[in-house]
């Protein structure tokens, strides 16, 4: 795993990307160079009566610039979330990270891989798709406005799924691939937990590997706190129960590993 450091991260800019979506850059000192695909950072806000940083995944990685990009959804008024939209260039911003496992890219390297992802699961398969030296077929899920599909297509065939039928097949990524007649030899996904589970039922169904990244609402984003478990097959050595931690065993699961 990599080495997880808390440092003082510069906006480099930031923009909307869609409704309710931003785009943000990070320079930082340490954690772009120890980032992989799949990780994620936790920001801390400025309102002293949030003391729990915000989750949000990895959607590029420039190790060269020292740079991360962030895409998240603004979720309401009053949160984290929101205080970071409002935030611009050269404002620091207190972030940990890299944190959690991600992406296996060496044990899919030169199959077909679908990269798969529904809703605000979509940023973390772009640098996914960046970095596997794999036959990459992206299928992204939306409910209806677009965004970030046009810079996957440099990495591969990329099919779209809106659920009111606006763009690419009407339905889900599931449907996708029905309609599309797509074959795979393994599956990296991320997405919301219905979604991951008609994956989980595909992958078993075809017999094959299958990877899911799991969207869970974590606290203190390192293992300690428990609020983020999922249910697993084994017993977690931590909690001594049926249980792994997203944030500290994942967010990157096998899929046989974790019930959904």
């Amino acid at each position: 795993m990599s080495k997880k450091v808390k440092e003082s991260c510069s906006i480099v800019s930031q923009e909307c990307i869609a409704t309710d979506i931003y785009s943000m850059w990070l320079k930082t000192e340490n954690i772009a160079q120890e980032a992989a695909p799949g990780q994620f950072v936790s920001l801390y806000t400025r309102d002293g009566s949030k003391l729990l940083p915000r989750p949000i995944s990895l959607c590029e990685i420039d190790k060269e610039k020292g740079m991360l990009r962030l895409v998240y959804r603004v979720t309401g008024k009053g949160t984290g979330t929101e205080e970071f939209s409002r935030l611009h260039a050269r404002v620091p911003v207190e972030t940990l990270g890299p944190l959690g496992n991600g992406f296996p890219l060496d044990e899919v390297k030169g199959k077909r891989v679908f990269l798969m992802g529904g809703g605000i699961g979509i940023p973390p398969m772009l640098e996914t798709a960046k970095q596997l030296d794999a036959d990459k077929t992206m299928i992204l899920g939306y409910r209806d406005e677009l965004f970030l599909n046009t810079e996957f297509e440099a990495y591969g065939k990329v099919y779209l799924a809106t659920e009111d039928g606006s763009a690419g097949t009407k339905g889900n990524v599931m449907d996708a691939i029905r309609e599309n007649g797509l074959e795979a030899d393994a599956i990296f996904a991320c997405g919301p937990t219905p979604m991951l589970r008609a994956i989980k039922a595909y992958a078993l169904e075809k017999g094959i590997p299958c990877w899911i990244s799991m969207e869970e609402r974590m606290a203190c984003g390192v293992g300690a706190c428990l609020g983020c478990v999922c249910q697993s097959k084994d017993v977690d050595e931590h909690s001594k129960v049926h249980n792994k931690r997203v944030c500290k065993d994942g967010p990157v699961f096998l899929s046989t590993e974790v019930e959904l």
